[in-house]
C-alpha cells in the first residue's frame, strides 16, 4: 500500500510564507509526478513531473515554487507573499509509475494525501 503524509500547513498574516512537504512511502519502483491540489474541488495549485518540469495555476505564478527529489519520493512547495485567498486544504497526489501492493505490481493510478490546512489573514 502507498501513504502520502504531508506536513507543513499552518496560519500566517497575508505577505508571509510556508512550506509544505509529502512523502510517498511503501514498495515505490517509481512515481511518474507529483502535485499539490486545494480545496474540495481538488483545484492544481502545481505539479512536478519526474523529469523535473513543473507548472503552476495562474493565480500562484511567481509566488509558489514546487519541487521534488525523486530518491525520497518527496514534494514540496514553497508559498510566499500568501494572500487571504490561498486558504484552504491543500492536497498532495502522486501520480504512480510502478509499485508494489500485496505482493502484487501495479503501474499507474494516484494516490492522495490527508491533506493540511493553510490559513491566511488579512
Amino acid at each position: 500500500q502507498v501513504q502520502l503524509v504531508e506536513s507543513g500547513g499552518g496560519s500566517v498574516q497575508a505577505g508571509g510564507s510556508l512550506r509544505l512537504s509529502c512523502a510517498a512511502s511503501g514498495n515505490i519502483l517509481s512515481i511518474d509526478g507529483m502535485g499539490w491540489y486545494r480545496g474540495n474541488q481538488r483545484e492544481l495549485v502545481a505539479y512536478i513531473h519526474s523529469g523535473g518540469t513543473s507548472n503552476y495555476a495562474d493565480s500562484v505564478k511567481g509566488r509558489f515554487t514546487i519541487s521534488g527529489d525523486n530518491a525520497k519520493n518527496a514534494v514540496y512547495l514553497q508559498m510566499n507573499s500568501l494572500k487571504p485567498e490561498d486558504t484552504g486544504v491543500y492536497y498532495c497526489k502522486a501520480e504512480m509509475g510502478g509499485y508494489y501492493s500485496g505482493g502484487t505490481y501495479y503501474t499507474g493510478g494516484h494516490y492522495w494525501g490527508q491533506g493540511t490546512q493553510v490559513t491566511v489573514s488579512s
